[in-house]
């Protein structure tokens, strides 16, 4: 089979063009915005934002720009008003989220199989208090208003221990003016470590784990007290982001168990699992409106 000038120069544009071409993107937005809640460290969270950014940008074939607002208000914000495509948010955030109707769960963490953990009071090693009840007119601090496992959960095991009336105000045990709110669990235990309060209620992972505190840190520090279970913190996607992109953004969260670990507990703590969403905030409904006439 012969072919002329012509035909040839144009099999040989076709050859050198096509594997130029770049593959289709898994996803149709320009750009990806994560927001993550400030529950540790500044200095640590600039290199896990940085790595997650990476990972993320590579897998979706776009940028990613992570964030760390200043509080989960902020966040949900985002959500509604488009700016935060996905954010890491603690289960009241979220009930918060889809209520608001600006965010649906994408993905939820798993702790050792489980979705759900301990919420812990936290004091220093050398105080003489053995329960919760010791604290009575003590000053203490809570990790943030919006913080599940560090001011929902404390504030209703304290209800069911009679400490509190069905107002929700944490002040009639603790006294006026020694409750505290912080922007983070860091915050709430920085208060212990300087002598401000005399404990703060943060999840389990803060004193178990060290991925919020220094070793030195947290060898000044007992559990005082746990409650709980805590709904695991979640993975939100905004509402108004398509079905297409949906699953590219939680198919590459999802990769991350094989491909980098090491980087998803870093930053998500924990394994990352689909859930269903009234199953997984449902026990969740009483103890957030304490929390809300408290903060009224």
């Amino acid at each position: 089979m012969k072919f002329s000038t012509n035909r040839l120069i144009t099999l040989l544009v076709v050859i050198w063009i096509v594997p130029q071409m770049p593959a289709a993107s898994p996803t149709s937005l320009s750009k990806v915005v994560v927001a993550l809640k400030p529950d540790k460290d500044p200095d640590a969270m600039v290199a896990e934002r940085a790595q997650l950014s990476k990972y993320l940008s590579e897998k979706l074939g776009r940028p990613v720009e992570v964030i760390v607002p200043l509080s989960g208000s902020v966040i949900l914000e985002g959500l509604s008003n488009g700016t935060i495509d996905l954010a890491y948010l603690s289960a009241t955030d979220m009930l918060n989220a889809i209520n608001q109707q600006s965010a649906s769960i994408l993905l939820a963490g798993e702790i050792d199989g489980v979705t759900s953990y301990k919420s812990y009071w936290v004091t220093l090693k050398d105080k003489p208090y053995q329960s919760v009840a010791d604290l009575k007119g003590k000053p203490i601090a809570f990790s943030g208003r919006t913080s599940t496992s560090g001011y929902v959960i404390p504030l209703w095991d304290l209800r069911q221990k009679n400490l509190i009336s069905d107002s929700g105000k944490a002040e009639e045990f603790f006294g006026a003016g020694n409750v505290w709110f912080g922007s983070g669990y860091v915050s709430a235990v920085e208060r212990v470590l300087n002598g401000d309060a005399e404990a703060a209620a943060v999840s389990y992972y803060v004193l178990d784990k060290d991925k919020h505190l220094t070793a030195e840190q947290r060898q000044r520090l007992r559990r005082l007290a746990e409650q709980g279970p805590v709904p695991t913190h979640v993975i939100a996607i905004r509402s108004k982001i398509s079905d297409e992109d949906r699953e590219a953004l939680r198919a590459a969260l999802v990769a991350m168990d094989e491909q980098n670990p090491e980087l998803r507990d870093r930053v998500f703590t924990s394994r990352l699992v689909e859930v269903d969403a009234a199953s997984h905030l449902g026990s969740l409904k009483d103890s957030i409106a304490l929390a809300k006439r408290g903060s009224e």
